[in-house]
């Protein structure tokens, strides 16, 4: 089932917990749910009564979006739920006439993405990270 409305707290922390992407613990609950407060959209797949998969863009609403924290609790790959995600993400931003996406892939995920069409940025133009 695909939700429009925020997840829980605790269990989107531990939905993203399960990526491996804050081993620092930089990220807390209060801080995840404000990220997913202030996109422009969040989208939540809850399967078995239980938040198995999310995504969300940030946006100017006009532009250009970033695809954000595309992420499939480790129970739930291999199903397919990733591609869903992705395509209600993508088919939102067409709805809303966005005309430039963006995201960033986790080592190893690029081809993933490429299947939607999303190709790596040059290597003389590479994006970069700054954490404050």
């Amino acid at each position: 089932m695909f939700l429009n409305s925020l997840p829980d707290k605790q269990e989107y922390y531990e939905l993203y917990q399960s990526t491996g992407w804050d081993p620092e613990g930089r990220w807390t609950s209060t801080l995840l749910q404000d990220s997913l407060i202030n996109s422009w959209y969040t989208l939540s797949v809850v399967r078995d009564g239980r938040l198995a998969a999310s995504g969300r863009i940030v946006s100017d609403g006009v532009i250009q979006c970033v695809i954000c924290d595309v992420i499939v609790k480790p129970d739930y790959q291999g199903l397919g739920i990733g591609t869903l995600v992705m395509e209600h993400l993508i088919s939102h931003c067409k709805a809303k006439g966005i005309r430039w996406i963006q995201l960033s892939a986790a080592s190893g995920k690029a081809a993933f993405y490429e299947r939607f069409g999303f190709v790596p940025r040059a290597a003389d133009a590479p994006g970069m990270s700054l954490f404050l």
